[in-house]
């Protein structure tokens, strides 16, 4: 049995098991034999089943800054609580009371986060494409992200849950997806417990306020015909290719620097060994000054800001100015190149266009 013993401490070590505030330790199972059967006990799954000691929970609250707003440790270990954890608990102690769980708070905190990121990443890039808004809004509050940050909280030791293999209706469940639902439920729980705008504060802080390289999102697979639409989309001149400098030409190594111009504005400009390469990233990076145009931070507004910020959203509270930011095109022929499927109707000319303001 010491054997056993020794497992026992060592595995309770790891999973950070406190033995101060448990009734018996050695567990009952651990030393008594029945007569006449031979008793497996496993030290992993007995450490698994019992619960984060209170004052890792009550530590766990105050590091991440919600000590005034969550009083209690039973809700920090309901947050913690994996709906894995159920069939594990009920398999070892099927007449206990289940635990509660996180399923519900972790479905509300995804939706408010959800729509936290969407509407500062619309507000902060009013230009930028749906399929790149949507690429953003993950890489902000993504099931990545969520696990990453609860790793640096610290709630990796006190997450309870159980790996469940893949089912016809179910993918594998593996540690980071329980890990990330931490995370939505803190959400949900300082959206309950106080307001939605502390919810967006507590989401900005650690999850909005990360850079996040939305230019290398932006793929294009014909950028000088995307830019031709979107400029006559704008109603502008049709963009010209214009040689500004070289080096080289008839060298091992040239160098040529392009620049794309609508009328006697410049679009962009581009560098490279050719210049079709040149023409190439000039084309983009035109693309990339219109999708990038980012709001300035002291005139970010967003729609959820009009709410009371320490009042109930289904309550009449104080207004709120509000100056809703400018709607940019949402939706562009972006990265296409004709395999869409949708047939674009052909955009009139700017001739056809003044001709039909000199017949109106």
């Amino acid at each position: 049995m010491g054997h056993v013993f020794k497992r026992l401490y060592s595995t309770a070590s790891k999973v950070a098991v406190s033995t101060s505030h448990l009734k018996q330790f050695p567990p009952r199972e651990a030393i008594v034999r029945q007569s006449g059967r031979a008793v497996v006990f496993d030290p992993e799954s007995w450490a698994t089943l019992q619960p984060p000691p209170p004052s890792a929970l009550t530590a766990f609250c105050h590091r991440i800054g919600l000590g005034s707003v969550i009083q209690s440790p039973d809700v920090i270990r309901r947050a913690c609580t994996h709906k894995s954890f159920l069939s594990l608990h009920v398999k070892y102690y099927p007449s206990s009371p289940t635990p509660s769980t996180n399923a519900d708070l972790s479905t509300l905190g995804n939706a408010l986060m959800g729509l936290f990121a969407s509407e500062h990443l619309h507000a902060s890039y009013p230009h930028l494409p749906t399929r790149v808004l949507k690429a953003a809004v993950s890489a902000h509050v993504g099931p990545l992200t969520c696990a990453s940050v609860a790793q640096e909280m610290g709630a990796a030791p006190l997450l309870r849950w159980h790996r469940q293999p893949t089912t016809p209706t179910s993918p594998a469940l593996l540690h980071s997806d329980a890990l990330a639902s931490i995370p939505r439920a803190l959400t949900a729980l300082v959206y309950q417990e106080r307001s939605l705008g502390s919810a967006r504060k507590f989401v900005h802080s650690f999850f909005l306020s990360r850079p996040v390289d939305v230019r290398a999102m932006l793929k294009f697979r014909d950028p000088k015909r995307a830019l031709m639409e979107t400029v006559a989309k704008f109603g502008r001149e049709r963009p010209q290719s214009r040689l500004l400098k070289e080096t080289g030409r008839f060298s091992n190594s040239p160098i040529f620097v392009v620049g794309i111009y609508s009328g006697a504005d410049k679009l962009g400009e581009g560098f490279g060994s050719s210049l079709k390469m040149a023409e190439y990233r000039a084309a983009e990076d035109a693309l990339h000054r219109l999708y990038l145009t980012r709001t300035p931070s002291h005139l970010l507004q967003v729609p959820s800001s009009t709410f009371d910020p320490q009042g109930d959203i289904y309550k009449p509270g104080p207004t709120v100015d509000y100056t809703p930011g400018q709607l940019g095109e949402a939706e562009v022929l972006y990265a296409s190149s004709g395999r869409s499927g949708i047939v674009a109707p052909k955009r009139p000319t700017i001739k056809e266009l003044e001709a039909r303001k000199d017949d109106i």
